[in-house]
């Protein structure tokens, strides 16, 4: 095998678990907060195909890492049902916060490893972070927009994820005028403090 062609295997590895241990955390901490949804619907398991959302695991990935040189992507969002947590607006917080916090606890994780497989382990570092930075980015739905309305009083809130059904198209241009090139100076330099220099 071409080391092209191992490295896409690796990024592939990497970035399903990343995004599979992420949705798991959404609804495993909606589950502790009183919402059952995602385990009714069988989606409290760390089976990666009921996981795989074909756009957002296997094109956009593949699409990214040709077009920007690295890759990012999500898996099928796991179901929550915010009515169904205790004190839905401040729970709803923790529940967004918990996909993230496991995409950096997993990248802390993997800089300790980086002497075994530093290309390896080094992608799960800057994969993992990018991932974390990125979903906490205050557009409808990515996690850091649930922390914000959850954050605001109840009639804003509203107000503020009616941008919901625009998110992607907002994500998308951003994309294109570049905007995220802070974001992913920022994610590689998070990864240099963690690992040192970083080159995939």
């Amino acid at each position: 095998m071409t080391s092209e062609g191992l490295q896409t295997l690796q990024i592939i590895f990497v970035l399903g678990t990343a995004v599979i241990l992420h949705e798991y955390a959404h609804g495993w901490v909606a589950l502790k907060f009183g919402d059952p949804t995602a385990k009714l619907l069988g989606r409290l398991t760390l089976n990666p195909l009921k996981h795989i959302d074909p756009i957002g695991t296997i094109v956009v990935p593949i699409i990214t890492k040709l077009a920007l040189g690295f890759p990012f992507g999500w898996a099928k969002p796991v179901p929550v049902n915010f009515a169904n947590l205790r004190n839905p607006k401040n729970n709803m917080i923790f529940v967004a916060l918990a996909g993230p916090a496991v995409n950096i606890i997993l990248a802390v994780l993997a800089s300790f490893f980086i002497s075994f497989s530093p290309n390896l382990f080094t992608l799960a570092v800057v994969i993992n972070l990018f991932l974390a930075v990125f979903n906490m980015i205050p557009i409808p739905p990515l996690d850091g927009s649930r922390v914000v309305a959850g954050l605001l009083p109840a009639p804003l809130a509203r107000k503020y994820l009616y941008l919901e059904p625009f998110g992607f198209i907002i994500v998308l241009v951003l994309l294109q005028t570049r905007a995220f090139d802070f974001l992913a100076s920022f994610v590689m330099m998070v990864a240099a403090i963690l690992i040192g220099p970083v080159s995939l």
